[in-house]
C-alpha cells in the first residue's frame, strides 16, 4: 500500500473532505457532513508512519 500523504488527500477528498488551510508543513481537511477535520503532514515525498495513515 503507498503510504504517500498525496495517496492520503486523494482518499480523504473522495470521501468528501476538502482543503481549509495550511499550517507550515500540515494541510488540514474537513468534511461538512461529519464536521470532522483531518491533519495531514507534509514532508516532502517521505511516507508517512502507517498508523498515522491508517488513524484518517
Amino acid at each position: 500500500m503507498n503510504y504517500s500523504a498525496k495517496n492520503l488527500i486523494a482518499i480523504l477528498e473522495q470521501r468528501g473532505y476538502y482543503f481549509k488551510r495550511a499550517n507550515g508543513s500540515h494541510q488540514l481537511y474537513y468534511n461538512p457532513k461529519t464536521g470532522k477535520t483531518v491533519i495531514v503532514p507534509i514532508h516532502g515525498n517521505k511516507d508517512l508512519a502507517k498508523g498515522t495513515f491508517l488513524q484518517s
